[in-house]
């Protein structure tokens, strides 16, 4: 059943949950049936940056305090087809609308009718342009501009074993005979024996000798580093023109980027 809304105040800039709990967004627009002048439909921001302005219907809705509850999970309403949010919805996008949320009626689209859905605005100087249809409200699209953080590649640090030939040169030392003869002083009691023999020494010499240790020497890390650098943005954006005739057969164009347009008047 859905909630009988008194009038568009009580869900403009109200939060949008599901029936989870889950944050959706807040509702942006709000939506009559012409007929009944009850409201029938919300839009709500999502999307990246919330760019993108999603249809949800009130079916099922229910207001408490500064949140509106709707029937439907936000994946639901993620996933509902695009719909540019202008003055009116045709018959083909309720439709398309309808059928995503499971909604139906007795003509078998749902309870209100494409051509008799219109935005409701809070804003006085667009109802006044609807009552009186003195004014009309020029659009226009502006970029909103932002940034995402993606992957765009990996670092690897990788620790490998090489061989190298390191030459390095060491002092050795070796022993060596040498033959030293010293004559026997006199009083020297020394025994004289007539015959052979033999005597010997015993050389020494040093080596080298080569051994290996494991030695830290040194710590290697990546670290990443965030460099800002300025990229220019470009895509089209739409606007409006409002064309008018001051009643002299000279049309003229009102509304552009400046805020400025052409001025004709009556002549004399």
């Amino acid at each position: 059943m859905t909630e009988q809304f008194l009038h568009t105040g009580q869900l403009k800039d109200l939060t949008v949950h599901d029936p989870e709990g889950d944050k959706i967004g807040k509702v942006e627009q709000v939506w009559l049936d012409d007929r009944t002048g009850r409201p029938e439909w919300v839009t709500v921001k999502t999307g990246l940056f919330g760019m993108k302005e999603t249809f949800v219907p009130l079916a099922g809705a229910r207001a408490d305090a500064d949140t509106l509850l709707v029937a439907h999970p936000k994946s639901v309403v993620h996933e509902a087809p695009h719909v540019d949010a202008d003055q009116h919805l045709d018959i083909h996008e309720e439709q398309a609308l309808y059928q995503h949320y499971g909604l139906s009626g007795s003509d078998g689209r749902g309870n209100g009718h494409a051509e008799n859905a219109h935005i409701a605005s809070t804003d006085p100087a667009t109802r006044a342009a609807r009552e009186g249809n003195e004014e009309l409200v020029r659009s226009e699209e502006r970029l909103r501009v932002g940034t995402e953080e993606q992957e765009v590649g990996r670092a690897r640090l990788r620790k490998v074993v090489v061989t190298e030939n390191v030459v390095t040169t060491i002092p050795v030392s070796h022993e060596e005979v040498r033959v030293v003869r010293e004559p026997i002083r006199d009083g020297e009691k020394v025994r004289a024996d007539i015959g052979e023999a033999e005597t010997e020494v015993t050389l020494h010499a040093e080596r080298p000798v080569v051994g290996k240790e494991k030695v830290a020497v040194e710590r290697v890390r990546l670290e990443t580093e965030k460099v800002t650098e300025q990229q220019e943005v470009s895509d089209t954006v739409r606007k409006e023109q409002i064309e008018y005739d001051d009643g002299t057969g000279n049309p003229g164009r009102r509304g552009d980027a400046t805020g400025r347009g052409d001025r004709n008047g009556p002549r004399h």
